[in-house]
Parts: C-alpha cells; structure tokens; sequence
C-alpha cells in the first residue's frame, strides 16, 4: 500500500478560467477538510463519493486564497484507485501556487512527473499500455491518433498482448512439465511447434502495424527539395499560409532546415524546408546541402520543385534521379511569369510522377497541390483501417521485436534438434518481453523512464 499523499497542478501553466489541484493518497479527504471551509456547513468525510462542494480554501493563517469547487473521489473508484481531491481554483498562476503551498503545508507530498498515473498502474486500475496512452490522448494531433489511444486506454492492445502471452504460457507449461516429469506427460511435439508458430504470426501482424502507428503519431514528413531559388520557402509560406520562411532573390539563402506543422486531407504532415541542393564552396550552405540529403532520406514524401520560367535544368535532373523511387510530386512553381505552361517539357522531366503547376508568389494551384498530396499519401503510405490495432509506442515495437526474435530462436532449436531445455530458454525470454508491454514483467528502471516522459500532475 503507498502511505503517503502526493499533490500536484494539474493544468497548464499560465492564465485560464480554470486551475486544479489535485491529491491523491490516504490523507487527501483530511488535508482538504482542514483547508476547506464549506459555503455549506458539512463533514467531507461523510459526503457522498462523486459530488462537487462550493466553498474557500484557507492558507495556513487561515486567511482566504480562493472560492473554489472541491471534488471529492474515493478509491478504489478513482483514477488512481487512491482518494482522490480535485480542488477548482480560479485559473491563475498565484492561486494555483498559494494553494498547492497550502496543500504540501498540510502534509502532502509534491507528485513527481506522471505519478498520479503511475499510481493507476502500481494499484491495479490500468495496465501499463492503458498507461502510456495517457500521454498519446494528450499528445494527440488527429482524430485517427485519437481514436487510437483512447482504444488502447480501452485495453484493446492489451487484450491482444494478453492473449498472445497466455498463448505462450500454456506452451510453457507444456514444455517445462515434459522436461520435469518426461515418462507421466503425454508430449505433442507437433502440438507445441504450431503453436509457437501462430504466436510468431500474432506478433509478426502487430509489429506489421508500427508503420501505421509511426504516422499518427509523428505525422507524414513532406520534404521541399530543390535547386536553390526555385521557390521552396515561398512554397512553404502558401502551404502555410503564413510568412514562416524568409525569402530572398539570393540563391543559397536557406541553409539549414525549417519544419511546420501542417494538415493535408486529413492526415497530419511534418513539412520542412531545405536548403537548395548544388555544388558550392561556402562552407555553411555546404552544411544546409548535406543536412537537405539526410531529409530526402527520412522523408515519406517529396515535393520537388522546379522554375518553370527558367525552364527544367541539369541540376533537377541531378535531383529526380538521386532521390530513386521515393514517392514524390512534382512541383512546377512560377507559373505566374509564363504565358504558357510547357506541358510537355514538365510531364517529361515528371517521368510519369504527379506534377502541379502553380504560383507560390499569387497562391494559383496551391489547392490542386494539397490535394495532389493527399492522395499520393494516401497511396503510399499505410494508413489504417477503422477497427485496427495500432502501434504508438516505441517501447512497444522493440518488445515485439525481442519477442519475435526469441520466438525466432525457439523455432531454429526446435528444427536443429536442440534440447528441449535449452530452447525453452527462449520461450520464456519471449513471454517476458511481451510482459514488458503491459507491465506484468517490468522493473522500476523501465518505470521511472516511462513515467518521466509525462507531465506533473499527470
């Protein structure tokens, strides 16, 4: 049982209509009934659970800080299974402060990053996946990212994780009661074999969705390449509609990488700006050329530009044919100083890619070109499906990863004729890395670093 209560701010810093201090711990009911002094006469020990109270907190003087609504939550039916305290200041930085004071005065403990969640978990009411999916709800920058942590706070990942960990502990047993007590089990060699195979394709179709996770959560990253003074910031600034990116009639101005946020059909985009790409001797745009390299290798997508007043030079086709069959839109930037767009010359040098014409000096195309992208993504990258189990985390991939591998490893033995003994070694490293997912084989270390990643109060 944890003894001591912990406190915290539980909303953003700064000015707001609304603050909140919450406790939560064995002492939370009795330090908010010394401070709180109801609009109504009434004992908040013998309130009933779930209901709201008018009222002004008192500083340690006795002096008033704020009129307030206390909410009263008890464990276990709280978010941290604990009783919980939830105080509703006015939304100011002092109040907040003067009342949390007040609170730790009385015996309450400053929370650390993430431990109120942390308490959900160590007291049973979550898993850690429904844990970390805090955080992803929080973080959340699409609907389809959402959707996807608040199923995996609903337990749908874990359900799966569960479900293929069961799986392999019934093999286990199998497998460990046959080295123990070898002439009284009745052993299936082909039983157990089939199903570590299935538990592989369980784990293998999980790990199959990480591309799809890595999406949501980090967004699809569209990068602008071109030659220098084709007009990528001025592209940017019409993507954004905003003046992000400086522009100037000087080649080589951009030399390092700008990235926005933006939303394109629907699906969330990382855009960067770089630096144009062509032989140079200053030394700092020679960084900015090597740094827009490494983006057209991280990037999903590429818009690449060309100035089709000055007609498709040497150096585009330098970059259409460094960047191999990395999906990519082209670009056909300064319509407006032609008459008359060279269709031609574009759909040859496109080489049978998209392509779009537009002016990012009057915003003529910029639309089409949104659109163009968002079907290209929509083509090449994987996006998922409605019902879809999704991988968020990281932490998640890498423990199916070792999990695959031991299975992998069990499987190899198995076919070599390896002792049994010594291939169940495998088995079980496989079933405590997918423990490791939902906390049923963690440490304290994996804890703390999960943890920390979360905001006080949290």
């Amino acid at each position: 049982m944890i003894e001591d209560t912990i406190a915290a701010i539980a909303t953003p810093l700064g000015e707001g209509g609304i603050g909140i201090v919450r406790l939560s711990g064995p002492k939370a009911v009795e330090i908010a009934r010394e401070i709180f002094r109801p609009r109504t006469p009434k004992d908040l020990t013998k309130v009933p659970n779930f209901t709201l109270h008018l009222g002004e907190i008192l500083d340690v003087n006795g002096k008033v800080i704020d009129e307030v609504l206390l909410s009263i939550m008890r464990g276990p039916r709280s978010y941290t299974a604990e009783d919980v305290i939830e105080i509703n200041c006015h939304g100011g930085p002092y109040v907040l402060r003067e009342v949390l004071r007040t609170v730790l005065a009385k015996g309450a403990r400053l929370a650390e990053p993430g431990e109120f969640t942390r308490r959900a978990f160590l007291n049973g009411r979550i898993d850690l996946v429904q844990a970390e999916a805090v955080i992803e709800i929080i973080r959340a920058k699409s609907r389809t990212g959402l959707k996807a942590a608040l199923d995996q706070l609903g337990g749908e990942l874990s359900k799966e994780i569960e479900r293929l960990g069961q799986a392999l502990l019934a093999v286990m047993a199998q497998v460990e009661a046959s080295i123990d007590f070898p002439e009284e089990v009745d052993f299936s060699g082909s039983e157990i074999f089939n199903s570590v195979k299935k538990a592989l394709g369980g784990v293998e179709a999980l790990l199959a969705k990480w591309d799809e996770g890595r999406l949501i959560r980090e967004g699809l990253r569209l990068a602008i390449v071109g030659r220098p003074n084709v007009g990528k910031s001025s592209l940017l600034n019409a993507l954004l509609q905003e003046e992000r990116a400086i522009v100037s009639d000087i080649p080589g101005t951009t030399r390092d990488t700008i990235e926005e946020i933006l939303r394109i059909g629907g699906i969330m985009c990382r855009v960067v700006d770089t630096a144009g790409l062509r032989e140079t001797e200053d030394s700092l745009e020679r960084v900015g050329v090597e740094r827009t390299k490494r983006e057209i290798a991280r990037a999903d997508l590429l818009l690449i530009v060309i100035d089709v007043a000055a007609g498709v030079q040497e150096g585009d086709r330098d970059i259409i044919d460094g960047v191999g069959d990395k999906p990519a839109v082209i670009v056909a930037n300064k319509v407006d100083l032609i008459e008359k767009i060279p269709y031609k010359e574009v759909e040859d040098f496109a080489g049978g890619r998209p392509w779009v014409a537009i002016s990012a000096q009057n915003g003529r195309g910029i639309d089409e070109l949104r659109k163009k992208i968002g079907e290209v993504a929509m083509n090449s990258q994987p996006l998922p499906k409605e019902d879809e189990l999704i991988l968020l985390r990281e932490r998640h991939r890498d423990a199916l990863e070792r999990c695959r591998g031991h299975l992998l490893d069990f499987i190899k033995g198995w076919e070599e004729n390896i002792p049994l003994d010594l291939v169940a070694i495998d088995l079980r490293a496989a079933w405590q890395a997918l423990g490791e997912i939902t906390g049923q084989t963690t440490t304290e270390d994996l804890l703390d670093k999960i943890f920390s990643d979360f905001c006080i109060g949290k």
